[in-house]
């Protein structure tokens, strides 16, 4: 039997359920590392978060939506002036490396039923 196209490994449960909150994270709107994996089902799981949203290059996920604890931006895989600016252009203020009005733009949405 001969396939013209290779097989994609399905992704990993916990990085699926990330991606599925993330996507749900609304413009202005931002959650945790720690959040997220609160929302996706390991709460303990922040630093696999960063790890996700690091490698993460699917335009339909929103990943400079995800900060580090306290408002700090994060890495954003090394261009955090792009995380910042897309910030700014949503409404989010931003001043020295770290978001302002935090408890004003959170986001804590619902974490998605098991299927």
């Amino acid at each position: 039997m001969t396939r013209s196209r290779p097989l994609k490994a399905p992704a990993a449960p916990f990085a699926a359920r990330v991606l599925s909150v993330v996507r749900r994270i609304p413009p202005g709107r931002l959650a945790t590392y720690g959040e997220v994996a609160e929302m996706a089902g390991r709460p303990r799981a922040a630093r696999a978060v960063g790890n996700i949203m690091r490698t993460c290059a699917r335009p339909d996920v929103p990943c400079h939506r995800v900060i580090a604890a306290g408002g700090k931006l994060g890495g954003y895989g090394g261009r955090e002036l792009m995380k910042r600016a897309l910030l700014v252009a949503e409404g989010v203020t931003v001043a020295g490396g770290r978001v302002r009005e935090l408890d004003r733009v959170g986001w804590r949405g619902r974490r998605p039923k098991a299927t």
